[in-house]
C-alpha cells in the first residue's frame, strides 16, 4: 500500500479483544527446534478471538503493541495441550486392507491418514503402530504434550472500533 494510503493508528493501541493483529511469530519445542516461523517471511495477520490463535497464545498477546516482543515458554496445557489418552483409537486392520496394500505409498508408523467425524469435518490421525489385527491411530494434535516456546514481534493493532478498507 502506498505510503500516503496507510492509514495511522495510534502507537498506543493495546491488542485486546477484536483488534486486527500483524505479527511476525515462531514457534519451538523446548529444545530450540522451529516448528513453525514466518520471521524470515511474510507477517501473519488474524483478529483477536476469530479461532486462529489457541487462547494461551492468545493469551501472550493481549495488551502488548506496535514493537513489543514476546518470548514465551508455554507448558503443554497452555499451548496445544496435554495428550488424550481417549485420542488414541485401536481400529480393525482391515477397514485398511487397500491402504496398507498400496506399494508405491505404505502406510506405516508415522503416517498421517484423513479421516472423517460424525460432524463431517475431516481430522488428520497419526498411525501409531500396525499389526496383524489392528491399526493403532493417535488423533491428539502432533503438539500435544509438549511445552512451546511461543515469539512474536507486533506490527500492527487495528483497533477492534476501527474499521478498515481494502485497496487491490
Amino acid at each position: 500500500m502506498p505510503e500516503s494510503l496507510t492509514p495511522a493508528f495510534p502507537a498506543e493501541a493495546r491488542i485486546g479483544p477484536g483488534c486486527r493483529v500483524t505479527l511476525h511469530f515462531s514457534l519451538e519445542l523446548a529444545d530450540g527446534s522451529v516448528v513453525d516461523s514466518n520471521f524470515e517471511g511474510t507477517p501473519g495477520t488474524f483478529t483477536m478471538g476469530d479461532g486462529s490463535l489457541l487462547p494461551g497464545f492468545e493469551a501472550v498477546l493481549e495488551g502488548l503493541r506496535v514493537d513489543d516482543e514476546a518470548d514465551v515458554l508455554l507448558p503443554a496445557e497452555k499451548a496445544f495441550g496435554e495428550v488424550n489418552k481417549g485420542n488414541v483409537q485401536v481400529l480393525p486392520r482391515e477397514r485398511f486392507a487397500a491402504l496398507l496394500a498400496n506399494s508405491t505409498d505404505p502406510v506405516q508408523p508415522g503416517t498421517v491418514l484423513s479421516f472423517t467425524d460424525a460432524g463431517g469435518f475431516e481430522i488428520p490421525g497419526v498411525v501409531r503402530s500396525i499389526d496383524d489385527a489392528t491399526l493403532v491411530v493417535d488423533f491428539n494434535h502432533p503438539l500435544a504434550g509438549r511445552d512451546i516456546r511461543f515469539k512474536a514481534r507486533i506490527l500492527s493493532v487495528v483497533p477492534a472500533d476501527v474499521q478498515v478498507m481494502e485497496v487491490k
